[in-house]
């Protein structure tokens, strides 16, 4: 084993008893609220948090809140349902579709799709956001591209201009922050906290939306690598449905997983190479620990820097004028 992967190994059960009792701490004694409410997607970091937060708070005084759109994968549902039964927790299911439509959200992505692809049905063709391939493999800019898929065709890619790209991020974006405000309204309605599941992949690379995904009362994994969430689903016998399911953006009509819609590198590589970067190592250090090449990792580690400095903003709280005089000098 590399000495990174020893690194990158936690006390799983101290670690999730350490969690608890923060949760416990910032829900019942901080925020002074009842109890909390976790959106579950099916995924690895809600059904992580779930589990957390039914430790900490008592199941009767959680709620998983499931909330689909009409993009969402059938998978997302069943496997919520799972999790939330597994750990014995309230699921509240709350389609957004309405709210969506009535927001013109899926009106302003067929607008910003058919700038790319003018021929575009939204009623049978799927589509999806996509970076180049694996950044282990080549050199390639962070330039998204959309995909569309056909009955019976091969997939068309085509790289998006900017005003195709912001149109559809802008659109797409709605969902999250749809989800935001249903997360708060069943949380402010039984006095719960919001209890968010961002992890430090999504969080300190930008892959979350501003006051959508990432608008919760607290954050328990925020500080944890992807991989790290799964040793801690092991130990909270998360269901293997769960931890082996390929982690997905569940946002596109086409499923697109996180890696190649952001992360362009396979989690296990990126987190190693991640935490290579934090403990001081040379990219060369990393590269023979990993058995990598040193072009390789020097590739990942810009690219883990360029992301964390363009997404500055979205980490950053809402900025205030200093108190002081508006009047020019007498």
């Amino acid at each position: 084993m590399s000495q990174l992967a020893k690194v990158m190994k936690i006390p799983a059960e101290q670690e999730a008893l350490r969690i608890s009792q923060w949760i416990e701490r910032q829900v019942l004694q901080e925020f002074k609220r009842r109890g909390g409410v976790v959106g579950v997607s099916g995924g690895i970091d809600s059904a992580v948090v779930l589990g957390l937060s039914a430790r900490a708070l008592g199941r009767n005084k959680v709620i998983a809140l499931f909330m689909p759109e009409k993009d969402s994968s059938d998978e997302s549902e069943s496997l919520a349902e799972e999790v939330a039964a597994h750990f014995g927790v309230e699921l509240v299911s709350t389609d957004i579709s309405p709210a969506l439509t009535a927001l013109g959200c899926y009106d302003n992505l067929t607008v910003a799709i058919r700038e790319t692809f003018p021929d575009y049905v939204p009623t049978s063709d799927k589509v999806k956001l996509v970076l180049p391939d694996n950044l282990l493999e080549k050199p390639a800019l962070n330039v998204f591209s959309l995909a569309l898929q056909r009955n019976g065709l091969p997939e068309q890619r085509k790289i998006l201009s900017p005003r195709s790209y912001l149109g559809i991020v802008a659109a797409s974006n709605m969902k999250q922050r749809t989800r935001m405000l249903t997360l708060y309204f069943r949380a402010e309605h039984r006095n719960y906290a919001v209890i968010g599941t961002s992890n430090k992949n999504e969080h300190d690379q930008g892959f979350f939306v501003k006051y959508g995904d990432g608008g919760a009362d607290l954050q328990p994994i925020r500080h944890l690598f992807k991989s790290q969430v799964y040793q801690l689903a092991e130990y909270l016998d998360v269901p293997q449905s769960i931890i082996q399911r390929t982690p997905t953006t569940d946002t596109y009509s086409a499923g697109s997983t996180q890696e190649e819609f952001y992360f362009r590198v396979p989690f296990d590589l990126l987190d190693k190479i991640w935490l290579g970067m934090e403990l001081g190592m040379s990219a060369l250090e990393i590269a023979n620990d990993i058995c990598l090449t040193e072009e390789q990792v020097g590739r990942v580690v810009a690219d883990i820097v360029q992301k964390k400095r363009t997404t500055d903003y979205l980490r950053t709280t809402p900025l205030a004028l200093e108190s002081g005089s508006t009047l020019p000098p007498v």
